[in-house]
């Protein structure tokens, strides 16, 4: 079969052509066309478009394209849905959804930045995601730091930092900003990215997503800022007269059953029973 999609791909443009390969359709055969041309090919071709707007195979809410080929086939091999939470991070800016997804990120950005030839970047990609699975099916639970010595450095760190616990944490003045950006642009910017953040305040964001949990609350950047936007809600609940759709799509939730999924999570109720309480008192 053959598949087509825009041109210069990075994440999604790469990770489904090697996830249609290995596990969707052999034989298929990949264009990478300009934006303008992707329908066009695909009528003149025959060619399945993917990671395109208003097609099937594209993305849907959060999930990425990858997400979906992996549902649309009913893909259940637990490394790939591993592999889809980083394409998914690396994909979309969120990084704090898993720990590998910057790497992957910078990698492909790489790749990309070497080799100008869509095909030959695929011809490379392929390889990395073959590199990718090996790694999420057998060596998750493997350590760079397997040797004796390896490990004996660990244990003198382990021991500095049990020794430095007592100590108070001093709050760095990256989360002081962090925590302000976040308090006066959780209004207004629907879209709050750690990557955008970490574009104002000067600051890696990879270090970022590492270190977040640590100022706010043990959550990474992702679950705070739906905790404050579920904090919103609440607020809009008790004090307007605003539906519960508006009330979602004012606190950033584009997706009504993504809110009451995320509401009911925080609160332990869905947004209709917690109104339902609230006026009962």
């Amino acid at each position: 079969m053959k598949w087509v999609t825009r041109e210069k791909p990075k994440i999604d443009r790469i990770a489904c052509p090697w996830l249609i390969k290995r596990f969707v359709d052999s034989d298929a055969e990949f264009f990478y066309v300009p934006y303008d041309k992707v329908l066009q090919t695909a009528e003149e071709e025959a060619a399945i478009p993917f990671d395109f707007p208003a097609v099937e195979y594209t993305h849907y809410a959060d999930r990425c394209t990858f997400d979906f080929i992996i549902e649309k086939h009913k893909l259940t091999d637990p490394a790939l849905l591993t592999m889809a939470l980083i394409v998914r991070g690396a994909d979309t800016d969120h990084h704090e959804l898993a720990e590998q997804t910057a790497g992957l990120w910078a990698i492909s950005a790489g790749l990309a930045y070497n080799y100008k030839s869509d095909l030959v970047l695929l011809e490379y990609g392929m390889i990395m995601y073959d590199a990718l699975y090996s790694w999420a099916k057998y060596l998750q639970k493997e350590r760079h730091t397997q040797q004796p010595f390896e490990n004996l450095l660990l244990g003198v760190f382990n021991k500095f930092i049990k020794k430095e616990k007592g100590a108070k944490k001093k709050v760095p003045v990256w989360a002081e900003e962090m925590k302000n950006i976040i308090q006066d642009q959780i209004d207004t910017n629907l879209s709050l990215s750690l990557r955008d953040i970490s574009r104002g305040l000067d600051v890696n964001p990879s270090y970022l997503s590492r270190e977040f949990s640590k100022y706010f609350d043990n959550l990474s950047f992702g679950e705070y800022i739906r905790k404050q936007r579920i904090e919103k809600a609440i607020q809009y609940i008790q004090t307007t007269s605003y539906s519960l759709t508006e009330i979602a799509y004012l606190t950033g939730f584009s997706d009504q059953s993504h809110f009451t999924r995320i509401f009911k999570k925080h609160t332990g109720k869905n947004p209709s029973a917690y109104k339902k309480s609230l006026q009962k008192k």
